[in-house]
């Protein structure tokens, strides 16, 4: 079984409106829906914006709905020239930069407690959509400080709300996780919020086109 984290509704409808649902229910007050795509069995939970939603909802799919695999996808922030908007881009690692120890541990900023590197590693689907690095904390805005963090000390291409919360989980279960997101801002070139709400389906477009590839390598 394939369990499918998805921050926003009209993220996971881009996969709702492609596969065939044979159940719907709600599950500590997220939405789940459970079906095939591509061939494929899986469980889709929305389970809302943020890190502890997301990493809620990985937890109920591995333990309710026995996932095997996890993957995430959605729109996110591009931070550099590597980023271009609306395009689909595969994450190699996350990190989870609002996470900090350095005073306690003396470790690099966003090393959980019980790691000894920042960035954990994700599952590679396939060579199709480049890699790129995610920062993931539960802010959205245009704060130059987390932009110089994100850019200069973490050097991370991407950035959004649930990615590496995600990660996390599938690391203590021990399972792979698969990301793949879609630039619908770029720091840098105006307010995000405009950038997002400007270019969010263009960007969610080419990510459901993306799909078949992405569940082909799962």
């Amino acid at each position: 079984m394939i369990g499918v984290v998805i921050a926003m509704q009209s993220e996971a409808d881009i996969l709702l409106n492609e596969m065939k649902i044979v159940r719907s229910l709600t599950v500590s007050g997220k939405n789940v829906y459970v079906g095939t795509f591509q061939g494929k069995n899986l469980a889709l939970c929305v389970c809302g914006v943020g890190k502890v939603n997301a990493a809620l909802g990985a937890q109920l799919l591995i333990s309710k709905f026995d996932a095997e695999t996890l993957l995430n996808f959605g729109v996110a922030g591009g931070l550099n020239d590597s980023t271009k908007l609306c395009q689909v881009y595969q994450i190699s690692d996350a990190v989870q930069f609002d996470f900090d120890l350095t005073q306690l541990n003396g470790t690099k900023i966003g090393t959980l407690d019980e790691y000894t590197e920042n960035y954990l590693a994700l599952a590679s689907c396939g060579n199709e959509f480049p890699c790129r690095k995610l920062g993931t904390s539960d802010r959205f805005n245009d704060s130059p400080d987390d932009y110089r963090l994100l850019t200069e000390e973490l050097n991370a291409d991407i950035r959004d709300m649930e990615g590496a919360a995600i990660v996390q989980a599938g690391y203590s279960a021990q399972i792979p996780v698969y990301s793949v997101k879609a630039i619908s801002d770029v720091a840098g070139s105006g307010s995000t919020t405009e950038q997002f709400l400007q270019n969010r389906d263009k960007a969610l477009q080419n990510l459901k086109l993306a799909l078949p590839s992405i569940f082909k390598n799962l």
